[in-house]
């Protein structure tokens, strides 16, 4: 064994979030760890991987074994190069004995196994696509154990990685990159076709299971089905003990002479059995009750079409995102977006809905026009410093919702949030507790088309399964932009497919056809990388909902056309302002995820507002940038 954990507690607050967790971790293993939003995943992966202790229980690995952890966020200092990052890895690695130049040789190596060219290893990490920076991550971690590392720990490895990364994710934990690999590997993930495909082992954190876990050999597909047994026996042990229980009742409640002749052991037996049937209602209680209500209202309108765009295309900061786009939007009908980061999917999102003209074609709309309701990445529309209870019912105290009137707590509950909660500001949020308020105040808006811009992210696997049902279910048009392939597989009946080298998206009906137009257009980009590399949107740095800026700053001077001096100034600056930025909010992030700062409420909520406060200036920045570019003309 390469490891084996015992007992494993951990509380934060007064808040206990798992007791007597026992996991065992074998060489060869990929065991993929799942659960509900709350439920400690992460806190147990960083325990299992020595970045936390646990509040008892202990954790043993054999002397010398070598443990790298990937964390979530991949942060990166600004003007650290990639090749920087791993060198500097690769410093506390025990091979290269501290030394600068040996570091740097085995960081190149190892860059150059996992894909890395020397143009992109000298790229500044935080200039490169969320695929790649991920990329850049495992290659640090793997850097600092010299490329073999006997335990790998991956917290969200397919957070916000388009096609290419998961794909690549996929690759290397299956088959590892040249001879790099890790004895076993352990990873936290809510992406179920990542699991499907990698996971030999599920590992299901829920206060559902005795012990607090549920693990099941195989892929996705077989622990749903032993997941699906287990809880229906344990739901019969209840049905069964409960029986039992009604028969002591009637034992324990007959006339005071027979009682004086009972048996002190069954008394003692029938308090046991009561214990017992107390400890199987709360499992089968939170096995049931860890899922949101989620059911969107439509207008009941009967137009038939609802959006028509002929030949339209779009260009963000001097890049072609898209060209000779026609589409039409229809109820009925769930249109999912794919394509890498950069490639334009929000954008497009944004001029199908008007928000943004596009430079060539037309866009109509049916007249009267749509009601749209829209959940975007960054869940920032709520007002800042707004509490739980405004956010969701800005109303007031009572909720109408399909012609039933109901109090905001009954409300709030449906979404599985606690009655106390309503009075904590919207800041303080968890990612998937902001996600599901953003739902509940959806779903209170009748609505004749859903924009829904990575509604995934932060999301647990039953809720997720939830939405997927309430989409298939909402009579009106969906427009949906997800990296969740098991989601658009589901869901969508066309999907329309960016990135192409000569920018004209592809509309296809299924799910594998849009992977292959995907892997035709890298096979494309890379044979052509050396006259188009300013736009291959593999190297675009990118911002949740807002089109993603060019791979560097523009050299080329100023055009004059309508912009002032000042304004020109600021256009050929801003590019360097929006990566700061960037960076200040990945910061703001990783502090806001700090498990150590949320007992402190005070300090958490500063740090909240820090975040909430970058969010916008990074979200400024980009207006500002297409403000000035539209200008230009």
């Amino acid at each position: 064994m390469l490891l084996t954990a015992k007992d494993l507690s951990k509380s934060h607050g007064h808040r206990e979030l798992f007791r007597g967790v026992c996991i065992s971790i074998a060489e060869d293993e990929r065991i993929g760890m799942i659960g509900p939003n709350g439920a400690g995943k992460s806190t147990l992966l960083r325990m299992l991987a020595s970045r936390e202790e646990p509040d008892d229980g202990t954790i043993r690995t054999p002397r010398g074994t070598v443990t790298v952890y990937v964390p979530q966020s991949d942060d990166f200092a600004a003007g650290v190069t990639a090749l920087g990052a791993a060198t500097e890895a690769a410093m506390r690695c025990a091979q290269t004995h501290g030394d600068h130049h040996e570091a740097e040789v085995l960081a190149g190596m190892i860059l150059g196994k996992i894909g890395f060219d020397t143009t992109r290893m000298e790229l500044e990490a935080i200039r490169l696509s969320g695929g790649w920076r991920k990329r850049l991550s495992v290659a640090c971690a793997l850097a600092s154990a010299g490329g073999k590392p006997d335990l790998l720990y991956l917290d969200e490895p397919t957070n916000h990685l388009d096609v290419e990364g998961l794909q690549w994710m996929e690759e290397f934990l299956l088959r590892g990159s040249h001879d790099l690999s890790a004895g076993a590997v352990i990873f936290v993930t809510h992406d179920r076709v990542f699991l499907e495909n990698c996971a030999t082992r599920i590992i299901e954190l829920s206060r559902a299971y005795p012990e607090g876990t549920l693990s099941v050999d195989g892929n996705y597909t077989e622990f749903r089905r032993r997941k699906g047994e287990f809880l229906q026996m344990q739901s019969r042990a209840q049905e069964s003990l409960q029986n039992t229980v009604r028969e002591d009742d009637r034992w324990l409640g007959r006339r005071a002479k027979a009682r004086r002749t009972k048996s002190q052991s069954r008394i003692d037996e029938s308090a046991d059995r009561r214990a017992e049937l107390s400890v199987l209602s709360a499992r089968n209680n939170a096995a049931g009750g860890d899922t949101a209500g989620i059911d969107f209202s439509a207008s009941g309108r009967k137009t038939r079409k609802l959006i028509s765009a002929e030949g339209i295309a779009k260009s963000m900061g001097g890049n072609l995102l898209f060209q000779k786009l026609d589409l039409e939007v229809v109820p009925g009908e769930c249109i999912g977006l794919m394509g890498p980061n950069g490639a334009g999917k929000t954008t497009l999102l944004r001029v199908l809905t008007g928000e943004l003209t596009a430079d060539a074609g037309t866009v109509r709309v049916a007249d009267p026009k749509p009601r749209i309701v829209t959940m975007s990445q960054t869940r920032a529309e709520f007002p800042k410093g707004a509490l739980l209870q405004d956010a969701i019912s800005p109303w007031g105290e009572k909720v109408r919702f399909r012609d039933t009137e109901m109090h905001i707590k009954s409300w709030s509950r449906r979404f599985l949030f606690r009655d106390e909660q309503l009075l904590q500001a919207v800041s303080m949020l968890s990612g998937g507790e902001l996600a599901r308020a953003h739902v509940a105040r959806m779903m209170l808006e009748s609505a004749d088309m859903l924009v829904l811009d990575e509604p995934t992210n932060d999301l647990d696997i039953p809720t997720l399964e939830v939405l997927e049902e309430a989409i298939s279910t909402f009579p009106g048009a969906t427009l949906l932009v997800t990296h969740d392939r098991a989601m658009l597989e589901s869901l969508a009946t066309r999907i329309v497919v960016l990135g192409a080298p000569d920018r004209v998206p592809r509309v296809v009906t299924s799910l594998t056809q849009a992977l292959r137009a995907l892997g035709e257009f890298e096979s494309a980009s890379t044979s052509d990388a050396p006259t188009r590399k300013s736009t291959t949107p593999a190297l675009v740095a990118t911002v949740p909902t807002l089109a993603a800026p060019p791979t560097a700053p523009s050299t080329a001077p100023p055009t004059k056309g309508k912009l002032s001096y000042n304004e020109q100034r600021e256009l050929g600056g801003i590019e360097a302002s929006i990566a700061a930025a960037e960076k200040k909010a990945s910061e703001a992030d990783a502090k806001v995820n700090d498990p150590r700062l949320i007992p402190d409420h005070v300090a958490y909520a500063k740090a909240c507002d820090a975040l909430n406060a970058a969010q916008t200036e990074v979200a400024r920045l980009y207006a500002r940038w297409e403000e000035l570019e539209t200008k230009r003309g």
